[in-house]
């Protein structure tokens, strides 16, 4: 998302960070070891007004002295490979052009074009990234989400329905779309952990969301 954005951030050996604040959503720093400290973080970010954000992906620090307060907690999902794929994910198919791409965005944001303008059609281009939506038969979407192939494992992002289409559909439909072979992984809290495990999912670990108000 920040890739195509113009956005790219950078790698270092505990955390990604970007001097530029992220579009809507996505953090400013991430964590990548266990052992990630908030100087990692907090220097590389822009703070000059708030709305900065972290993904504590180990769920091991604590920022409120930093003056951030937590967002929210979630829990890391991981289903195995080879595990069948239930229910029905009919109308299932990639989104390609910009115009299915607006279409898909506005019913994830429910109708929101501030937050539907994130998804921009940079990311059709981008190799590593696949959207799916579901269809009903006179083509409005019913749901979608975001596929992310990285080194040996998708993840899945993003997952939506609309209106009473229950969660199964979509996760049924994502599940299809994934790479064969390969685990699939993501992070959900709330009523969204529940229809993750009902899935085949299971929790492996906690992570935190901290904003800077």
């Amino acid at each position: 998302m920040c890739r195509a954005h113009g956005l790219p951030g950078s790698f270092g050996a505990r955390a990604w960070t970007n001097p530029r604040r992220t579009p809507l959503y996505y953090p400013d720093a991430v964590t990548l070891t266990a052992d990630a400290d908030a100087e990692d973080l907090l220097d590389a970010v822009d703070r000059s007004a708030p709305g900065a954000s972290v993904k504590d992906s180990y769920a091991r620090l604590d920022l409120a002295a930093a003056g951030f307060s937590m967002l929210f907690e979630a829990q890391w999902i991981h289903r195995p490979a080879g595990l069948p794929v239930g229910g029905e994910a009919a109308g299932f198919r990639p989104v390609t052009t910009p115009a299915a791409l607006a279409a898909w965005a506005l019913a994830w944001s429910g109708g929101d074009d501030e937050d539907a303008a994130v998804f921009l059609p940079a990311l059709l281009a981008d190799p590593t990234t696949t959207i799916v939506a579901g269809h009903a038969a006179d083509g409005r979407i019913l749901g979608g989400a975001v596929l992310t192939g990285t080194a040996g494992v998708t993840g899945v992002s993003n997952l939506f329905t609309v209106g009473d289409v229950p969660a199964s559909y979509a996760w049924s439909g994502a599940l299809a779309a994934a790479a064969p072979g390969l685990p699939v992984v993501g992070y959900e809290s709330g009523d969204d952990l529940d229809a993750a495990l009902a899935e085949g999912f299971e929790p492996i670990g906690a992570l935190r969301v901290w904003l800077d108000a």
